[in-house]
């Protein structure tokens, strides 16, 4: 027990929680946990993967509240909203941040580079020095550009705007258009949709754009414009490592600039390894205090 510490990474599709002590892990998977777009069901989808860690550790939860925790969760936008969350879970010694901070160590390890990470939701970091920065991640209302919901939801507006006749319809268009059962179908299902139900449209695209569809590619190009012109604007300079990251993020590689293209890098890890490093380091951090 003294050399364990919990990790968990959760997003707008998936939570995954982890036990480790370095030499071994004990890893399991709940559903969604967006803080701020459902709080109460964020909590129970964090209660219910604590239990099912503990059972497959063979640890009372109980006893797994005492150990170390990081959690990077999506929606945790300021402090106020981590301690909410810290009143509710039964951690002893917990750090909550949002979801960005695990994603770019996980990226890059303790290499400096660039990271455009798009998910559900998307932002865009920058590690020097061992130094974080971060732009972005603001959620489906105010940002999340080239997000795989922003591109579901793109991907609905386009074919409006063939359906208009104000460019061109493709062979994706036509195809959501008949899905939806026309426009004004469009409309009265994007009403009601959330940003994981708009981002499951986000594969009609990527695989309509690698068959040559026009508008699947446009939308994908402008995803890539965002990145590169935020990349830019953070500092990046030629020669820098970037990272593309999130279940969306490589589909941009083709439609970034050439002198981009030539640095993307694989990434070192996943959000979840990124996590545990960082509860590691606040593992040591504790038992500092306590000396």
């Amino acid at each position: 027990m003294d050399n364990l510490v919990l990790a968990i990474d959760g997003g707008g599709t998936r939570c995954r929680l982890a036990l480790s002590d370095r030499a071994r892990s004990w890893r399991v998977e709940v559903g969604s946990a967006n803080v701020s777009t459902d709080f109460d069901a964020s909590c129970a989808e964090l209660s219910q993967g604590l239990a099912a860690l503990g059972q497959q550790a063979g640890i009372d939860v109980a006893d797994l509240a005492k150990v170390p925790a990081y959690l990077g969760l999506a929606g945790v936008t300021g402090p106020a909203v981590a301690d909410r969350l810290a009143a509710v879970l039964p951690f002893t010694h917990v750090r909550i941040e949002d979801d960005r901070p695990s994603a770019l160590r996980g990226a890059l390890g303790p290499r400096d580079g660039f990271v455009a990470h798009c998910g559900t939701g998307s932002f865009l970091a920058m590690q020097q020095g061992g130094k974080p920065r971060f732009a972005g991640g603001w959620g489906p209302v105010l940002g999340d550009q080239a997000s795989a919901q922003w591109v579901g939801k793109r991907a609905l507006s386009e074919v409006l705007e063939c359906a208009d006749g104000v460019i061109a319809s493709s062979e994706m268009s036509e195809h959501l258009l008949r899905r939806f059962e026309g426009a004004t179908g469009i409309v009265k299902a994007a009403s009601r949709m959330s940003p994981t139900e708009f981002g499951a449209l986000a594969p009609v695209v990527t695989q309509s754009a690698g068959k040559g569809d026009t508008v699947a590619m446009s939308i994908l190009q402008a995803g890539a414009d965002y990145l590169a012109d935020r990349l830019k604007k953070m500092g990046w300079i030629l020669g820098v490592p970037i990272c593309l990251t999130g279940g969306i993020g490589p589909h941009y590689a083709a439609f970034l600039p050439k002198d981009m293209q030539q640095v993307l890098t694989q990434p070192s890890g996943d959000p979840l390894s990124g996590a545990i490093a960082l509860a590691h380091a606040f593992k040591e951090e504790v038992e500092h205090e306590r000396c």
